[in-house]
């Protein structure tokens, strides 16, 4: 039953982004259709894998201004534990092969999206500066996974430095979603997936901070991020 509904949940993906096609296409490069399209994504997909997603400090995502969300990266499965989570008008950032996924990639692009080159990091650092940009002019946030690839549950990995530049850069508090670590298995006769529990931090403030402080702020961010995942 574990892996029926791993498979039904990973087959909706597809299904609705087919759909959410038509969303993007009516108001192409739109941040807020990322929000829309996570919530059902996250939504649909909990509901498949017969997930519970118990959630604390909903109230610290900021609503009316942007912020830099930065969130650990464990599973693919991620994207049902947290795709409901995102603040209006953000974009977040991926590898440029997720362009080719089929629907999911084009409507990744569709949503002014971030893609980048991982072996390309000088680049990488400069797209997230041009980024903090668009986060003041145009008022959008940004997600990101600062581990940069998913631990699979074997705790916090080093943080990228991308998003402290484009937050630093804009000036945009910095967000923290914490998931606890879990195994991405199915539990009982019924293979319902075991739950997961998520805590959102209160924003870090970035304003007045320059490059020079980018390391001090990294630490301090996984220090916070690590000790919640460990309270979880």
């Amino acid at each position: 039953m574990g892996v029926l509904r791993k498979l039904l949940a990973w087959v909706s993906v597809p299904v609705i982004c087919l759909i959410a096609l038509v969303l993007y296409l009516a108001r192409p490069f739109n941040p807020d259709n990322n929000r829309l399209l996570g919530a059902a994504v996250a939504r649909i997909g909990r509901a498949l894998l017969g997930m519970e997603r118990p959630l604390e400090g909903r109230e610290n995502m900021p609503q009316d201004r942007p912020t830099v969300v930065i969130a650990n990266h464990q599973h693919n499965d991620d994207l049902f534990v947290m795709g409901d989570l995102l603040p209006p008008r953000t974009v977040t950032v991926g590898k440029s092969s997720l362009v080719w996924v089929p629907f999911f990639g084009q409507v990744f692009w569709l949503g002014g999206n971030v893609i980048l080159n991982r072996g390309r990091s000088q680049k990488a650092v400069a797209v997230m500066q041009a980024t903090s940009q668009a986060i003041a002019r145009e008022r959008k946030s940004l997600w990101v996974f600062p581990e940069g690839t998913r631990s699979r549950g074997r705790g916090l990995q080093k943080f990228k430095k991308g998003a402290f530049h484009a937050a630093v850069a804009a000036g945009a508090p910095i967000t923290m979603v914490c998931a606890q670590e879990y195994r991405d298995q199915a539990v009982g006769w019924s293979g319902r997936r075991e739950s997961v529990a998520i805590r959102i931090l209160p924003p870090v403030e970035t304003e007045g901070l320059s490059v020079e402080d980018i390391p001090q702020l990294m630490a301090r961010c996984q220090k916070q991020m690590a000790q919640a995942i460990a309270s979880l």
